[in-house]
C-alpha cells in the first residue's frame, strides 16, 4: 500500500508540474504575437543574424527535416575535394506525391567559399517554406504543386577555411585544392599570415619619408593620398604576412587558386582564356555531384544561385558568344521574373551577364540553361544601398567607414598597431574584417534573406502547372466519337524551354486516353480550321512537343465504345495533371 501511494504522490507531483511547465509556455506565449510574413512558432528556432560553418548549416538542415518529415528529406548527393558530403535538402508535401513527379527548382549558394551568405540564404528558404506550411495557405498549395532541392553550400571545405582560418573578404574563393600558384615548383608553401592573430588578414603600412599617404586627422582609420605635390607620411606595403619562400611576394602560394563557377560545361574554356578554369569541365567532384543530381532529377525547371556582392539578379549568357542560346521568348519570361525580383528586393539590379557585368565561361549559370534548359538566376548579393538607402557603389570606403561608425560600432574594423615585421621592420596592421563589406552584417541578414527567398518562391511559383480542361465529345456517327481535350499551362515557365526544343533535351510530354477502344489521336494545329496532326504510332498516347507558358495544346482522339475514361498528362518538367469523365 506505501509503494503504491508513493507512486500516486509522485504521479501527481510530475502532472503537477506538467502542468504548471504547460502554464509556464502559455503565459510565454501571451506575450508574443504573429508578425505578418514570418513563421509565428516555429518549431526549429533558428537565428538570423549570425553565419554558420558547414557543419553548423548541415545541423540545421537535420533539424528542419526531424522536425518536418513529412515536408523535409536531406541527403547527400556527393562528396567534396576533402570528403565532406554535399548535403541537400528537398522540400515538398511528400503526402501529395514523390518530389520526382512534380516540377522542381535546384538552389545552391556559397560556390564561392568567401560568398558566405548563400549558405544562410538557402537554409532560410528551407527553413521558411517548412515553418510556414502549416498556417499560410499559399505556401501550403506551393509544396502541394511543387519540389525545391536546396543545397545551401556546394563548397563546404572553403566555406569553413575562411571562418577558421585566416583570410581577406575576398578569400578564399576556389575550394581547397592544393596548387602551385607562383609557379615554382612548389605547392602552397606561402600561405597567409594573420600576424596579430585576429583570424583576419588586413593591410600593412609604414612610415617612410617618401610616403604618399596621410592618417586623415578626422579619422585615423582612413589613409588618404596626398596632393601630388606634397610628401606624405605613410607608405602602402600590401596584405598582411610574411613571404615565407622568398620570392619577393608576401602570401603568393597559399590554397590553390581556381574557380569553381568556371568549370561547367557549358561554353568552357582552358585557364589561359578563363582563369580558374582547371584542366576540364566537372574537374571538381563539388560540381559533378551537381550535375550528376540534375541529370537524375529531368523535373528541375528552374534554378538559382546564391553569391555575393554588389545587389545583382544575374541572367545568362555569361558570354557574347551565346547571344543566340537565349531564344526572344525565353528571355521574355526570364525577363517578367527578373523585373518583379527588381521589385521584391530593392536596391537590386535585373542584369544580362556578359552585357551588363563582364565574360564567364565555364559558368554555372549557363551550364543549367544550355545543357538543361533550366531557367536560372544567379543573384550578388549584399548591396550598399542596405546600409542607408543611397547608391554609393560597391566598396565604397567612406561609406563603409559610416558604417562601422554609425551601425557596427567600431565592430567592423581593425585599429591601426605596430607590428615589428622580420622582412619590412615597423608596420602598422589594420582594416576592415573579412566579414564586412562583401558579407551583411549580422542586422541586415534577415530581411535581405527574406526578400531573396520570396523572389525565389516567385521564380518557383511559375514552373509549369497543367490541367485537363474543357473535354469535348462529338458522335461522329457508325458508333464512333472524338474527343478533343486541352491541356493548359497555368504558369509562366514552358514545359520546355526553346533551348530544351532545339537539341531535344528532355523527352516529349504525353497525353494519354485510357477506357476507351482508340482508333486514332492527334495534335490540334488549328481547331477552327480543322487541321490536326496525326500521330500513327500508339495514338492513344500523344506525345506534345511543349505546352507554352500561360498557352495550351489541344489533342484529339477518335475512339469507339467509350463511356467511362481518363486522361492523364505526364511532363517531366511540367509534373502530373489528370481527367477523369
Amino acid at each position: 500500500m506505501k509503494m503504491m501511494n508513493t507512486k500516486k504522490i509522485l504521479a501527481t507531483l510530475a502532472l503537477g508540474a506538467l502542468s504548471l511547465g504547460a502554464m509556464k509556455v502559455n503565459a510565454q506565449q501571451e506575450n508574443f504575437f504573429r508578425a505578418i510574413g514570418t513563421p509565428h512558432k516555429p518549431k526549429v528556432e533558428i537565428a538570423w543574424n549570425r553565419y554558420y560553418s558547414a557543419e553548423g548549416l548541415w545541423d540545421w538542415m537535420k533539424k528542419i527535416a526531424a522536425a518536418h518529415p513529412g515536408l523535409a528529406k536531406v541527403e547527400s548527393i556527393g562528396k567534396s575535394v576533402e570528403g565532406r558530403d554535399i548535403l541537400t535538402i528537398t522540400i515538398t508535401d511528400f503526402s501529395t506525391g514523390k518530389d520526382t513527379d512534380k516540377p522542381a527548382m535546384w538552389i545552391d549558394g556559397n560556390i564561392h567559399s568567401n560568398e558566405i551568405q548563400g549558405g544562410e540564404f538557402s537554409l532560410y528558404l528551407a527553413w521558411y517554406l517548412t515553418e510556414m506550411h502549416a498556417d499560410n495557405e499559399f505556401i501550403k498549395q506551393l509544396l502541394r504543386d511543387k519540389t525545391f532541392y536546396i543545397t545551401p553550400t556546394i563548397n563546404p571545405d572553403a566555406r569553413n577555411n575562411f571562418f577558421k582560418e585566416p583570410n581577406t573578404a575576398s578569400s578564399p574563393r576556389s575550394g581547397m585544392l592544393v596548387l602551385d600558384n607562383d609557379g615554382d615548383g612548389e605547392a602552397g608553401e606561402d600561405r597567409m599570415d594573420d600576424l596579430d592573430g585576429d583570424g583576419n588578414i588586413t593591410m600593412m603600412i609604414r612610415k617612410s619619408p617618401t610616403g604618399r599617404f596621410i592618417k586623415d586627422p578626422l579619422d585615423p582609420r582612413k589613409l588618404m593620398q596626398v596632393g601630388p605635390d606634397q610628401v606624405g607620411e605613410y607608405e602602402m606595403i600590401g596584405q598582411e604576412g610574411l613571404d615565407n619562400d622568398g620570392d619577393g611576394v608576401v602570401n603568393d602560394d597559399g590554397i590553390g587558386y581556381y574557380d569553381p563557377n568556371r568549370d561547367w560545361g557549358w561554353n568552357w574554356q582552358p585557364d589561359y582564356i578563363q582563369r580558374g578554369a582547371l584542366k576540364y569541365p566537372f574537374t571538381l567532384p563539388e560540381n559533378r555531384s551537381i550535375m550528376e543530381f540534375v541529370m537524375k532529377h529531368p523535373n528541375i525547371a528552374a534554378a538559382q544561385s546564391f553569391h555575393n556582392s554588389g545587389g545583382m539578379i544575374l541572367r545568362g549568357p555569361g558570354a557574347e558568344e551565346d547571344v543566340n542560346t537565349y531564344n526572344r521568348e525565353d528571355i521574355r519570361i526570364y525577363d517578367a521574373i527578373g523585373n518583379v525580383g527588381e521589385e521584391i528586393i530593392p536596391g537590386y539590379r535585373y542584369i544580362v551577364v556578359y552585357k551588363d557585368l563582364y565574360s564567364v565561361f565555364g559558368g554555372e549559370l549557363d551550364w543549367f540553361y544550355g545543357n538543361r534548359g533550366i531557367f536560372t538566376y544567379s543573384n550578388e548579393l549584399m548591396v550598399s544601398y542596405l546600409y542607408f538607402h543611397k547608391n554609393a557603389g560597391r566598396g565604397n570606403q567612406d561609406e563603409q567607414l559610416k558604417v562601422d561608425q554609425l551601425l557596427t560600432f567600431g565592430d567592423a574594423f581593425v585599429n591601426w598597431k605596430e607590428y615589428e615585421h622580420p622582412q619590412f621592420g615597423t608596420v602598422e596592421i589594420g582594416g576592415f574584417k573579412k566579414t564586412f563589406g562583401r558579407a551583411h552584417p549580422g542586422f541586415l541578414l534577415e530581411q535581405d534573406a527574406h526578400r531573396n527567398a520570396a523572389f525565389t518562391i516567385f521564380h518557383g511559383y511559375h514552373t509549369p502547372k497543367l490541367s485537363v480542361m474543357d473535354v469535348k465529345e462529338e458522335d461522329l456517327g457508325g458508333g464512333l466519337k472524338a474527343i478533343t481535350a486541352t491541356i493548359f499551362n497555368e504558369r509562366m515557365i514552358p514545359t520546355h524551354a526553346s533551348q530544351d526544343l532545339k537539341y531535344n533535351i528532355e523527352r516529349p510530354d504525353y497525353v494519354t486516353l485510357t477506357g476507351a477502344k482508340v482508333l486514332a489521336g492527334f495534335v490540334v494545329e488549328d481547331e477552327d480550321m480543322k487541321k490536326f496532326k496525326e500521330q500513327k504510332s500508339s495514338p492513344e498516347k500523344i506525345a506534345v512537343d511543349n505546352v507554352p507558358g500561360m498557352g495550351a495544346v489541344k489533342v484529339r482522339w477518335i475512339v469507339s465504345s467509350a463511356s467511362n475514361y481518363s486522361i492523364t498528362v505526364d511532363s517531366a518538367k511540367g509534373g502530373k495533371a489528370s481527367w477523369k469523365k
